[in-house]
């Protein structure tokens, strides 16, 4: 069976034989292809936290030298998804226990008040578009797809932010929200969590549909606040993924 790494290097060889011709330095460009998919991988829990890489590995899989995956690896650990430990190794980080309450309280601001201006601004073809996304989930949920429920859950978001017309927004939580992600996703497992997840967009799309400003606030407050509540225990069932 291959390895979540294999799988992302086949995809990428993809992208260079499509680029064949290309004037652009191959290095850069697969750095690029690297990073992102080894990001990927790292938000997915395709590569799990504490797990140790290999970046002579990593090159013969993509078929590169060992410079592009440095780069690469070089870059997510700026980003805080990988630990880079001279002499001893490259290891995928755990999540940090302590960042995850102020990147919810950044990301909570910045969802409230698009939610806000959604409810005053969204339009028939939004309101449309969210009913749209909320089936999407109903079905990745009824089909017990984690990865399409994360992904559809996210573009509940992001279609929030575009009928509020500040689509913006949405990129800066998801600048902020980066180990949130792999936190949430440790979440979906739980019991009931489906239900719970799609009860509260619920709520949040039933007060922008009704043009109800302070509630859609109120109720994508109350949505992001759970996450809040279940950070101990989430660590507390997965301590080796937390720092």
């Amino acid at each position: 069976m291959k390895t979540p790494i294999e799988r992302a290097a086949r995809r990428a060889r993809r992208v260079y034989a499509g680029k064949a011709g290309s004037k652009q330095p191959r290095s850069p460009t697969a750095s690029a292809i690297i990073r992102q998919n080894l990001r990927d991988e790292i938000l997915a829990l395709r590569l799990l936290p504490g797990q140790s890489l290999n970046e002579k590995e990593i090159a013969d899989s993509y078929g590169v030298s060992r410079t592009p995956v440095r780069e690469a690896i070089l870059r997510l650990a700026e980003e805080g998804l990988i630990d880079i430990f001279p002499q001893s190794g490259t290891y995928v980080s755990r999540i940090p226990m302590h960042a995850l309450p102020e990147a919810l309280i950044i990301r909570s601001a910045l969802e409230e008040a698009s939610a806000r201006m959604a409810a005053s601004r969204a339009n028939l073809n939004d309101i449309v578009s969210l009913e749209g996304v909320m089936r999407r989930m109903q079905t990745s949920a009824a089909q017990n797809d984690y990865e399409a429920f994360h992904q559809d859950d996210d573009l509940f978001h992001a279609t929030i932010a575009d009928a509020a017309g500040y689509p913006g927004l949405w990129r800066v939580a998801q600048q902020v929200k980066v180990q949130v992600d792999r936190y949430r996703r440790l979440t979906l497992p739980q019991e009931g969590r489906f239900d719970r997840v799609l009860e509260e967009h619920n709520r949040v799309f039933k007060a922008i549909r009704s043009n109800d400003p302070d509630l859609a606030a109120d109720e994508m407050r109350r949505h992001l606040s759970a996450l809040m509540a279940d950070i101990g225990d989430v660590a507390n069932l997965n301590p080796d993924f937390f720092d």
